[in-house]
């Protein structure tokens, strides 16, 4: 079957790949076959077919790219209940060991064992179908779109790093990185009560986009603007309740206690591609919290049950949409990251 091949850094190719362990297409008793609708392009996928590589995961051999993904089920396994042919489905990519102890002990994204679409060698669903566990699996309501399903896993960061914050009522937020994941990120802390929050970015078009989101959204031009000083300026002087870092900058990152209050919690987000510099100083003066998030977990159905009820709106995120036909062109543009793009998709033929 034709699909999205990255066939090293560099190359990408749409073609059909014989290549593909046929045990990935065997259904179980528990598993559905799902037909892909729309697949959205991630960062990660950008950046393997950019550099080969995201610090220890090393494509190195030929590797179907695409990760978020809506899909209509066309099979199930003997044992599945709850899902039946015909349901409208997003899944959620990262299959963990259900015996690990990191899956006993509820933090299945951790599991070193988590086998997640499109990270090496493992392979993504730019393909027409695809096994996939019932229980990752999640039928959509009449009103969400595949469109709007394949934006569940990048809201699904932003959602998992508001629930670490322990956002309260009233709360004011940060978030540096206005591309796709920040600004998942920003609709979430709105959504999980925050009053208001700034938005960083030196791209002014992805602040305009940023601002039209929410008028609870403040944009702040960090190429021109001191953010901490804004923020201070903003809050009489105390500073945010929560900051995300969303860039995966480590000039960025390095900043995170600047804009925070007393008291305040850091949530990083980004991926960093070295060490980052950690003002401990800063952190202890606060008695700041920080806390790290990877992916995330248990909190897919509660994104679709977001989008269903408005609460969250992703439809302005997504910008433009390819035909499968044009996947490999469609990866060279996002490459060249335009600034009025969020998050790109493509469409399989149905």
């Amino acid at each position: 079957m034709k699909s999205v091949v990255l066939e090293r850094k560099g190359a990408l190719s749409l073609r059909d790949f014989p290549e593909i362990d046929r045990s990935e297409e065997v259904l179980g008793p528990h598993d559905v076959r799902i037909r892909l609708h729309t697949v959205g392009i991630c960062g990660s996928d950008v950046h393997y077919y950019t550099h080969g590589r995201i610090g220890p995961f090393v494509v190195e051999a030929p590797m179907i790219l695409g990760h978020e993904a809506s899909g209509t089920v066309i099979e199930c396994g003997a044992a599945v209940s709850g899902l039946a042919v015909g349901d409208r489905v997003c899944m959620e990519p990262g299959i963990p060991d259900p015996n690990s102890r990191a899956a006993r002990l509820g933090m299945y994204n951790i599991d070193p064992a988590v086998r997640f679409w499109a990270t090496p060698p493992v392979h993504g669903i730019l393909r027409p179908t695809c096994v996939h566990p019932a229980a990752y699996t999640y039928r959509l309501p009449d009103n969400v779109s595949f469109a709007e399903a394949a934006m569940v896993e990048p809201l699904a960061v932003g959602i998992h790093a508001a629930t670490k914050a322990r956002i309260r009522p009233g709360d004011v937020g940060v978030v540096l990185g206005a591309g796709p994941i920040g600004l998942v990120t920003a609709l979430s802390a709105l959504a999980s009560g925050c009053a208001r929050v700034f938005v960083s970015d030196i791209a002014p078009k992805k602040l305009e986009i940023a601002a039209a989101l929410s008028p609870a959204i403040v944009p702040v031009d960090a190429g021109h603007e001191d953010l901490a000083a804004r923020v201070r300026d903003g809050t009489d002087g105390w500073g945010a309740d929560v900051v995300f870092e969303a860039t995966g900058s480590p000039r960025a990152a390095a900043s995170v206690f600047g804009p925070l209050a007393p008291g305040g919690c850091v949530v990083m987000i980004g991926g960093q591609s070295e060490p980052v510099a950690y003002d401990a100083g800063a952190a202890m003066v606060r008695e700041a919290r920080v806390e790290n998030i990877f992916r995330y977990a248990h909190v897919f159905a509660r994104c679709v049950g977001m989008i269903a009820s408005g609460a969250i709106d992703v439809k302005p995120l997504i910008t433009r949409t390819f035909d499968f036909s044009e996947s490999v062109a469609a990866f060279d543009i996002a490459a060249a990251a335009p600034p009025g793009e969020v998050k790109m998709q493509i469409v399989l033929p149905q």
